[in-house]
């Protein structure tokens, strides 16, 4: 990369699997309150690994309740199956929670991956190819309705036709867009359209299941893709989560920011635990505020150096 990377953000990726609608906002006020950055929904109809008979809120509805009562933290979908909604219908919903949340929503968006809940709840789910072929269509229809004046466009899966998006989102020129990209024609997307890409590690059972490459080959891919496109890949950010265990000590998640930043990755996110307890807690108002500052200052190395030397003390296991 040849510019100045983004600073990092920190997330946490909540999900609605299972919950309660008490004990998910409950848990959305608490990433508010430890002050993560930004903190993410899941969209699927239903669970993806069994049992399947758990509930699950959807996504958007839950989304925009959510933004009225959280109050700094940023809030988004991590991602929006382009199956579920027409983007013009996404484009509104988008518009709406970032008014709800005085501009803090960010707008994840992704193909769409899970086939089972396709099948069950009878949504069409075309091939991977027609999949990658319609986000790309989304992407310019949800960006040409953020000006706010006429937008008509022709594709071959959607249409405008003198359409006005009003009022306009608060954030501008537009909400910022998250794209999910894991494997080479969508990465090329990505850094066509992306504010923010996202990938995380490869999982059986998930929308990584079958990616070959490592975190490290999809960054370089997706850096030359940047290039192609006469974007600085350092301009845009890039996010990456993982499960819960990095926020077991202040030790394990030092470790994480360190091999990601390392990486390229500007916003490093993990699972929630399901009883968040003091370490959480510690590392959220001890340790992050600590990295935020050695990369500022530059006084600590924050990319292949020991990042428990921004971080001395209160190392935890429990």
């Amino acid at each position: 990369m040849s510019g100045p990377r983004p600073p990092m953000r920190f997330g946490l990726f909540i999900g609605q699997v299972g919950m309660s609608w008490p004990e998910l906002a409950r848990r959305f006020m608490l990433a508010d309150e430890l002050g993560f950055d930004h903190a993410w929904l899941v969209d699927h109809l239903m669970p993806t690994d069994p049992p399947h008979e758990r509930p699950a809120f959807e996504a958007w509805t839950s989304l925009a309740a959510l933004a009225s009562v959280t109050k700094r933290i940023h809030l988004g979908v991590l991602v929006s199956s382009n199956t579920f909604r027409h983007p013009s219908l996404l484009a509104k919903q988008a518009i709406t929670v970032d008014h709800i949340s005085d501009g803090r929503l960010i707008l994840g968006i992704g193909t769409g991956w899970y086939e089972d809940e396709h099948r069950r709840f009878g949504i069409d789910f075309p091939r991977a190819p027609e999949r990658v072929e319609r986000l790309e269509e989304a992407v310019e229809v949800i960006t040409r309705l953020a000006g706010g004046t006429s937008a008509t466009y022709e594709g071959r899966h959607y249409r405008l036709d003198g359409a006005h998006a009003l009022p306009r989102s608060i954030q501008r020129p537009r909400i910022p867009i998250l794209i999910a990209a894991h494997r080479p024609r969508m990465l090329r997307l990505a850094a066509r359209h992306a504010d923010i890409w996202d990938t995380f590690p490869s999982i059986d059972g998930t929308a990584t299941d079958g990616v070959a490459s490592s975190l490290a080959e999809r960054v370089s891919a997706f850096d030359a893709a940047c290039r192609d496109q006469g974007r600085d890949p350092a301009t845009i950010r890039r996010s990456v989560w993982v499960g819960a265990e990095p926020l077991a000590s202040e030790a394990a998640y030092s470790d994480f920011v360190e091999h990601h930043r390392s990486l390229g990755f500007t916003d490093l996110m993990t699972a929630l635990p399901a009883h968040p307890g003091s370490t959480v807690r510690t590392i959220a108002t001890g340790l992050i505020p600590r990295l935020r500052a050695a990369e500022a200052s530059s006084t600590a190395p924050l990319v292949g150096g020991d990042l428990s030397a921004a971080a001395p003390g209160n190392r935890t296991t429990s």
